[in-house]
């Protein structure tokens, strides 16, 4: 089989365009190997890699997976599915790292699944027979394979091939958990809430996916760049005021203050409720991440980081009466610590007031403009719009203008504002690819099933969206009734794969009871 497929990729290379009969899974095609890690830990595991997860591959330099399987795992091993998609651009399949959750995930016993995905940048030259497959495209043509939505279809279609596999392959592929970082994290958020919704049917269908469900278990986001339809206003709304926008470019200020301005209407269109069942609104949002920020500077002060009150914080000042914890002690900004570490391994709260705690020891307010303003000294602000900037104010394209273009390599403005400002008209594909491409419109949905359990974290500095895209994604998801596990972790920049010790006690719990997975997804199955 093995020398099967390298004559067909070799056959394809000029294109990347390959067609197979079916798809195919070979157990006694892995091979051997092994882990080192940095404490001389080995782990020995068998490779199957290659493994095409569609019938028509239009890109074989993206669309595969490779798949690692641990001694000792069995059918009731849970998968550990990462994506390694950043920016929106493609990702090739790649191979467990001793560094990152994917060499932890192996060190478990897990199962670690690591999909290739087209993207924004992936490209073929079209060969005659492609040319006369597709209307309006010439021989010698590059096209661009991997515009939205093409990535989340890839990888919709890696999780269909192990769940058609499920017998054949090590791993049980009604727990998979997937993971991803920025536009791996929006990827990931995309995986957990979109299963088997209709809407991706005739795409998947085209692209030869199996006739599965490609709903998961659960999902891990880091620092997700997702909502991007609304990711424009939701940054001015933040950042607005903060000494770099007020004392900027005044053609920059002109169009924060605009997309300031819509936030509130679509906050409160979402009808988000607090962890405390209040509703979230554009009147207490402010306050809503403040607590939040405070909640997570606490948990690293009981840990004995160093927080100090020149970036906004206050302390409580009298030894014997010391403030509370925020929300009562609660981890993920819903669930008790119980026995279970709290967010970065750290201490949990102590639960008690005074007995003998030192002055200082309690956050019981924050400046969010001093705050804000330290975020912004850490890293630059982005440009307004920070992501659909195409000829607003005269700036070039973003990656993701380019990533809602299409086949010919063009950059397009994906949100009402931005067609406004450029005078561009937003066609019915456009629109669909943006909804497409957003867990937002699909949390809730009746024809979709949504994976129970959730993970989410965006660093307490991390600029690269603002902090209301996670926190609203995490607040419609507890909204719905998920087990969702939060944290603006404290200081940390955009980045993902970090605390693997609280990650992996997660995942540990949320696996621990096989009758309650099979009861989740018995009632609606959407077999096609």
């Amino acid at each position: 089989m093995k020398r099967v497929i390298a004559i067909m990729l070799a056959a394809c290379a000029a294109t990347g365009v390959l067609a197979q009969p079916a798809l195919s899974f070979d157990k006694s095609n892995g091979v051997r190997s092994s882990l080192t890690y940095v404490d001389g830990t080995k782990v020995s595991y068998t490779a199957y890699e290659g493994l095409f997860y569609v019938t028509n591959v239009e890109d074989s330099a993206y669309q595969t997976m490779n798949v690692y399987v641990p001694d000792g795992a069995t059918q009731q091993t849970p998968i550990f599915l990462r994506t390694y998609v950043g920016g929106y651009m493609a990702s090739k399949a790649g191979q467990p790292q001793a560094g990152d959750a994917t060499g932890r995930a192996l060190k478990e016993g897990y199962v670690v699944a690591i999909p290739g995905a087209r993207g924004r940048n992936s490209t073929i030259m079209a060969d005659k027979a492609y040319a006369k497959a597709h209307k309006g495209v010439k021989k010698g043509q590059t096209i661009y394979t991997g515009r939205a939505p093409k990535a989340i279809l890839d990888l919709k279609a890696a999780i269909r091939y192990l769940r058609h596999f499920d017998k054949e392959m090590p791993g049980d592929a009604e727990r998979i958990i997937t993971d991803g970082t920025s536009a791996g994290g929006a990827m990931s958020s995309l995986m957990g809430a979109t299963g088997n919704n209709p809407a991706y049917e005739p795409l998947l269908k085209a692209m030869g996916a199996a006739q599965e469900r490609d709903d998961v278990f659960a999902s891990v986001c880091f620092c997700p760049i997702t909502d991007l339809d609304h990711a424009d206003m939701a940054y001015e709304w933040l950042y607005n005021g903060t000494d770099s926008r007020q004392q900027g470019n005044p053609d920059v200020l002109a169009v924060s203050n605009e997309l300031k301005a819509q936030f509130p209407a679509y906050i409160n269109s979402l009808n988000l409720r607090k962890p405390d069942g209040t509703p979230l609104t554009a009147d207490n949002y402010l306050n809503f991440i403040k607590r939040e920020i405070i909640r997570a500077a606490q948990i690293a002060k009981n840990a004995g980081a160093d927080i100090p009150d020149s970036i906004g914080f206050t302390f409580s000042q009298d030894a014997g009466f010391g403030a509370p914890p925020i929300n009562g002690g609660m981890t993920g900004g819903m669930r008790p610590h119980g026995d279970r570490k709290p967010e970065g391994g750290m201490p949990p709260m102590m639960m008690r007031r005074g007995g003998g705690k030192k002055a200082g020891e309690y956050i019981t307010d924050l400046d969010m403009q001093k705050y804000l303003n330290y975020v912004v000294s850490t890293q630059p602000l982005k440009t307004a719009p920070a992501f659909d900037t195409k000829g607003v104010c005269g700036q070039n394209a973003s990656g993701e203008n380019g990533e809602f273009g299409d086949a010919t390599g063009t950059s397009v403005n994906f949100t009402e504002y931005g067609a406004q400002r450029t005078g561009f008209v937003l066609t019915d594909d456009i629109r669909q690819n943006t909804r497409l491409l957003n867990p937002m419109n699909f949390i809730g949905d009746e024809e979709t099933d949504v994976a129970p359990h959730w993970y989410i974290r965006h660093g307490a500095r991390d600029r690269d969206t603002s902090f209301p895209i996670p926190l609203n994604l995490a607040m419609k998801l507890q909204n719905a009734g998920k087990d969702v596990n939060y944290l603006l972790a404290w200081n940390r920049p955009h980045s993902g794969d970090y605390a693997l010790d609280e990650l992996f006690d997660w995942i540990r719990n949320i696996t621990a009871s096989k009758s309650s997975v099979a009861q989740t997804f018995i009632s609606n199955r959407h077999i096609r």
